[in-house]
């Protein structure tokens, strides 16, 4: 897959136009911990009607991995370079965790190159800067290994994870295999994220959404995003944080029925 170099950043991503030059551009912006892999069940099942963008966060995957802190002015800006780089004025951009405080970022931001935004398993506001703090010291000092279960725990429910091991072991494998420096980076751009006062501004199509089941980003908190923007679409889906994989149907049909009624 192709790399791009911005501000001495690589990154990492992939681009997939088989549905063809005048099909809209579908990109993706991954969790925290993840790769652009994580986007595979999107892949299948949207390529044929969307030109599917995908790339690896700074810090994450195959993008470069440069010694943090990191901010979401950032993260945002890399975006914006892959756009540039690829010579795309606009996107359709979801983002999930992460992806979702970075879409949001650019929602507010840069609202002159999106179509719309879809923010998913995020809320608007960080409820506990010093956990981020503390987290980034601990893979700092004793590498992702030590919180690694964990967070698993929380990325997807038990009913999931004793249903599709494979699934829950290929993202636990793509976690260990983020750089502690990478995702002790990220974790600084989170930990006192903020956008209640601006999202009121936002001035485009959005759809949030959120998880019954998720503990990492409480349905409430997601929904509180959406009640934010104005006439911003809510769906909440049975899955925990993940939820684009523990409940890729439900996720990608709200995708297709949000973009399809921007069609119309």
């Amino acid at each position: 897959m192709p790399t791009f170099t911005s501000k001495n950043v690589s990154i990492h991503y992939n681009f997939n136009d088989a549905a063809g030059p005048d099909a809209p551009v579908l990109m993706f912006s991954n969790s925290l911990g993840t790769t652009l892999d994580m986007w595979r069940p999107q892949l299948e099942a949207l390529s044929s009607d969307f030109r599917i963008l995908r790339y690896d966060t700074r810090g994450h995957g195959q993008s470069s991995a440069p010694q943090g802190p990191y901010s979401l002015d950032q993260l945002g800006e890399d975006v914006i370079a892959l756009l540039d780089h690829l010579q795309l004025p606009k996107v359709h951009l979801c983002g999930l965790s992460l992806g979702g405080f970075v879409t949001q970022w650019l929602a507010i931001n840069a609202p002159e190159r999106l179509h719309s935004a879809v923010i998913c398993n995020i809320a608007a506001v960080t409820a506990a800067p010093t956990f981020w703090h503390d987290r980034a010291n601990l893979v700092l000092s004793e590498g992702m290994q030590a919180i690694v279960d964990g967070v698993m725990a929380r990325f997807f429910s038990p009913r999931f994870a004793q249903g599709s091991p494979a699934a829950v072991r290929a993202v636990h494998e793509g976690f260990v295999s983020t750089p502690a420096v990478g995702y002790a980076g990220a974790c600084a751009a989170i930990q006192h994220a903020d956008f209640r006062a601006n999202l009121p501004t936002v001035d485009l199509p959005v759809l949030v959404i959120g998880g019954s089941l998720d503990q990492a980003a409480p349905p409430e908190g997601v929904k509180q995003v959406a009640e934010l923007i104005p006439h911003a679409r809510y769906v909440e889906l049975d899955a925990a944080h993940i939820s684009n994989i523990e409940n890729p149907a439900g996720f990608n049909g709200a995708i297709v029925d949000f973009l399809g009624g921007l069609k119309a």
